[in-house]
Formats: structure tokens, sequence, C-alpha cells
């Protein structure tokens, strides 16, 4: 049997419709005035932005917050990157794995008591985020896009609005959007700056594959599971995202053993397959 169109192979052969020099003189900018560290979670956003800092500043702060709940080949493929592109690699530890958070709550098996337990964006974003920041400064630089969610269109949206623009000339439109938006100023000081903030994702893949960049294993072990593209994710293996539309059901086919363990400590997931 021949194989299909790759068509992430093809996207890469599409030239960017980005300026990618302007992105480039905005991370160098950014981090001259901020410093602080890039944020990679192992997944395909993340990655890009690691690439396009790498060009600007190969030696800035690499920070990975680990949830403890994350798929075994993130862990191998995050080694694996350090080690071939050299990062300065700083892992992050939760101070409660999900997995701890999710079993002490109770709400994952029926036969438990309901207790209250801290928050899991607090535990496993804000903390360890805290921790970059005092380490590494202010500044950070992130693969949030607004096309992920409402939230984050909103607040690319509200936080671009609120720019008063110091350039020479008219600035408008599109040609805002690229010298302004994509910054996040947030009430602790801290500043964020998503590079690929309003790109869709075939640019993504697109930027991928023209720049041959290592992807997390992940995501083609997902595809040959037959997980659509909005389920190629490789966050924890467990969070709160679209577990009614069949997450778990993907976690059980790729990992089979690794969910009877889970399973056997939130009876609930099954629920969920």
């Amino acid at each position: 049997m021949t194989a299909g169109l790759d068509v992430r192979a093809l996207q890469g052969l599409r030239a960017s419709r980005r300026d990618l020099d302007l992105i480039r003189c905005r991370i160098r900018a950014h981090l001259d005035r901020h410093e602080g560290y890039v944020a990679f979670s192992g997944g395909k956003d993340s990655l890009v932005v690691l690439d396009l800092v790498r060009q600007v500043a190969p030696e800035t702060p690499v920070a990975f917050f680990d949830s403890g709940l994350e798929f075994p080949e993130t862990y191998a493929y995050l080694e694996q990157l350090a080690n071939m592109w050299s990062l300065n690699l700083h892992v992050v530890p939760a101070r409660m794995t999900t997995l701890e958070v999710l079993a002490g709550n109770g709400g994952w098996d029926h036969q438990a008591p309901d207790r209250p337990t801290p928050n899991l964006h607090q535990v496993l974003i804000v903390e360890p985020a805290a921790a970059a920041h005092r380490a590494h400064g202010p500044g950070e630089l992130w693969g949030v896009r607004a096309e992920e969610s409402r939230g984050r269109a909103a607040a690319y949206a509200n936080a671009l609005r609120a720019v008063t623009c110091p350039c020479t000339d008219t600035c408008t439109g599109q040609q805002r959007r690229a010298r302004h938006g994509g910054l996040i100023s947030r009430v602790d000081g801290t500043v964020a700056y998503g590079p690929v903030w309003d790109w869709h994702t075939d640019e993504i893949w697109g930027h991928i594959s023209r720049h041959r960049l290592p992807v997390n294993p992940v995501y083609d072990k997902l595809r040959r599971l037959g997980a659509p593209e909005h389920f190629l994710r490789v966050s924890g293996m467990i969070d709160g995202t679209r577990l009614e539309e069949g997450r778990i059901t993907w976690l059980r086919r790729g990992w089979p053993a690794l969910f009877e363990e889970l399973s056997a400590v939130l009876p609930r997931i099954r629920e969920f397959v």
C-alpha cells in the first residue's frame, strides 16, 4: 500500500506568511527588557517558540513545569531535546502531583469522601511559574495561542486594545497585531509574550516541517491511534479537558497498562471510556 499525502510535509513547503525577523526582534527586546525564561510544555506550540528563541538567545533558561503525570514519552523527549539542543533546562516540579490532587479530593472515587484539595491550576501552573520567575526574571515566552480557547483569545484581544501605539508611523490592523500583539502584563509584574499567539495550527505544523524540528512522539502515537487534530495534546495524561469527548479513550488505547494503574487510584476514569 502506498503512503498517503503527508499534509504536514505539504504545509512545510509553503513559505511562511509571518515576518519572522520582526518576531525575533520582539523576542530579543522582550528578553532585554524583562529577562525571564521560555515555558516549554513538550508540545508543538512551545516547540516553535523555543526554536525562535534559540535563534536569538540560545542561552535563555527553559522551564518545564512537571505535573508528575506527563506521558512517559514526554520525559524521554525532554531529555533528548535538552541534549540535542544544549538547552539551559530547568525542570520545576509541582509541590503536589496531578495524581495526588485528584486522588486526594475524592471526586474520582464514588467510595471516597470529598475532601478539599488545592486548585490544580494553582499547583501546576501558578506556583511553578512563580518559582521560575523568582529564578530567572519577570519575563516569560510561551506558546499559548488565541485559537485554542475563547478565554485566551479574549485575553490577547483585551491586552492589544490597551496598547498605546509608540510607533512613529500609523500602526493599524495587521501591522498593529504584528508589532504589539501577544503581550500579557499581569498584576504581579510579570509579562508574557507569545510569539505565535495568533498563528493557526497549520502554521505551527508548517514551521515544524519546514525547519525539521524534532517533535514529541506522543503526537504520532495519538495519530496512529486515530485521534483527530483537536485531541493531539501532550499535556498531562489526565486533566480537566475533553473528558466527555473521549480523551480517556485514547489513553486507554495507547497506554493500557498505565490506564489500569491510574484507574485503580481514580476509578471514575472508566466512566469516560
